[in-house]
């Protein structure tokens, strides 16, 4: 086949992991074709489990979708194993490292307050309720647009438990976010991305989470605008990077000049998303019913969450890979942020 059919990305606007995807494949110019999920245009087959993003790979016939694929982060890594350029992962291993661990604070904890805003202020509720039911389909009439806001509403608030968002801990949720915002409008005082002059994966997964919370939902969407309108910008210009100059493999920190901001956001992780994953682990491996630790001198509570086991399994099996030389690297970056506990 001369002209082989490009990848689909199915997806919907308000995901920020479809938003983070279809980032990546604009910044690494990677052909694509974009449609929306459970629209009409949709002619991707089921996924091996009904999340989104999809990517699926044409067959060798050409004529249909065979090889259909989900979950952002081993997507993004099939790409960078089938596509040379423009890539997103640092060439210097102790580097890739750090900007893997980033990636997993943004898409695991970063996401309980995109959640938490969404899900537990009512100007929120109402804004998500009216507009996610018509992301596929334009034409549904009020009654199956009011029964879509009812279904989406109740669904949604009743699990915010599940990912810990509730009124227990919201000034953990809600003070981190702040945190996190004055990191990365401090960052962006500095420089264009997290680890130099280019994007990395962990630069694409907090933007992902934050097409929703300074773009999308208005609760957290003010509070980035009184606290750190830079972000917003960075938000906005990150959406499609396709233009940006990239000249081989130039443009990466080294591991051992990187910017202030970036101890800064490891010590937020090790603060916050390190004791939860280890905390989860131990609830997942006893069997406990809720995950219980401290963070930031408060008790976080939740239920155990499976995938976040594995994803610390993952960053210690990545760790443990790196070369003697390299885990000094990469300790010398964590001491003191309290992440050393992840990789233990």
């Amino acid at each position: 086949m001369i002209n082989p059919p490009p990848i689909v990305l199915a997806g919907q606007y308000w995901s920020p992991y479809t938003r983070k995807v279809r980032a990546v494949l604009r910044y690494r110019q990677i052909p694509f074709r974009w449609v929306l999920r459970d629209s009409k245009w949709d002619d991707v087959g089921p996924a091996p489990v009904p999340i989104i993003p999809v990517i699926a790979y044409p067959d060798e016939s050409g004529d249909g979708y065979g090889d259909v694929t989900v979950d952002s982060s081993p997507q993004i890594m099939r790409l960078e194993a089938e596509h040379a350029d423009r890539s997103v992962v640092p060439s210097d291993p102790a580097l890739a490292f750090i900007d893997m661990l980033i990636e997993d604070f943004g898409d695991e904890w970063v996401t309980k307050m995109m959640y938490h805003y969404r899900w537990a202020y009512e100007p929120d509720i109402d804004k998500a309720g009216k507009l996610l039911p018509l992301g596929s389909n334009l034409q549904l009439d009020s009654d199956r647009a009011e029964q879509g806001y009812d279904f989406i509403t109740h669904r949604q608030i009743s699990r915010r438990a599940l990912v810990g968002s509730t009124d227990w801990n919201t000034p953990l949720i809600e003070d981190s976010y702040r945190r996190v915002l004055a990191i990365m409008h401090a960052r962006f005082s500095r420089g264009d991305f997290l680890l130099g002059d280019r994007p990395g994966r962990g630069d694409f997964a907090i933007f992902g989470q934050l097409t929703q919370l300074v773009q999308f939902d208005p609760t957290s969407m003010q509070i980035a605008v009184d606290e750190a309108p830079k972000v917003i910008r960075w938000v906005e210009r990150h959406d499609d990077l396709s233009w940006l100059p990239v000249d081989g493999d130039d443009g990466w920190s080294s591991i051992d000049d990187l910017d202030p901001a970036i101890g800064d956001l490891l010590t937020e992780c090790g603060r916050t998303y390190a004791p939860f994953l280890v905390a989860n682990a131990q609830a997942l491996t006893s069997g406990a019913e809720e995950v219980v630790c401290q963070i930031d001198g408060r008790e976080f509570r939740q239920a155990p969450f499976g995938y976040q086991g594995k994803c610390l399994k993952w960053l210690r099996e990545a760790y443990a890979a790196l070369s003697e030389a390299d885990r000094a690297r990469v300790d010398a970056v964590l001491d003191g942020t309290d992440c050393e506990q992840l990789v233990v």
